[in-house]
Order: structure tokens, then sequence, then C-alpha cells
């Protein structure tokens, strides 16, 4: 595995790293140390793992991405789509934790 040795800046970590999602679903999954986050499309696992480390310092154990495709839309008479966005749940190791109350600049 190359990619595990990559170090990426604060910038570009908080570039990957959109928002937190706080869903109900969400807030269910972090009972089992798992985290959800909108993330950048272009990004990839590693560098995920990477900026959450970085970010949050704390130790990941996976992560899992999905793109969800934007919904179709009619606005003012026109159809138009919503963007695509890539959500991450993150697993986190034993013992570690992410405070809910932070906000990601």
């Amino acid at each position: 595995m190359r990619h595990k040795n990559i170090k990426i800046s604060l910038d570009k970590a908080l570039d990957i790293i959109k928002k937190p999602i706080t869903t109900e679903k969400s807030t269910n999954l972090q009972q089992f140390n798992q985290y959800s986050f909108v993330v950048s499309k272009n990004s990839n696992s590693f560098e995920i793992k990477n900026a959450i480390e970085l970010i949050f310092k704390v130790k990941v154990n996976k992560v899992n991405t999905s793109i969800l495709r934007g919904k179709g839309k009619t606005f003012k008479g026109q159809f138009g789509f919503r963007k695509d966005t890539k959500r991450a749940i993150v697993t986190l190791d034993e013992g570690n934790t992410i405070d809910s109350s932070l906000e990601i600049k």
C-alpha cells in the first residue's frame, strides 16, 4: 500500500472534509464509533482517513464511501438535477471519539 505514508496539509484536509452529517441515522451510528461526513467528490479513502486523523486527532480504523446521485427537480418550470454528493462513514478505533460539538471551519 503506497498511500499509507502520504502526508497532507491542514488546508488540503479541510478541503476534503466538507461538513459532518447530523441526521438521526448518522447519530445512531455514533454508538458503534462511526461518524458520517460529506467529502470532496474527487477524494479517495486514504485521503479521507488522513484528513480525519489530522483534523480531529483520532485513529481511523476504516472508511466507507458512497456517491449519492443528484435527484431530478423542477424549479420554475425548468427541469434540472441536484448536485452529486460523496459521503464517507468513518469507523474509529476503540477509545477514540469525535466531539459532536466540533465544527469544521
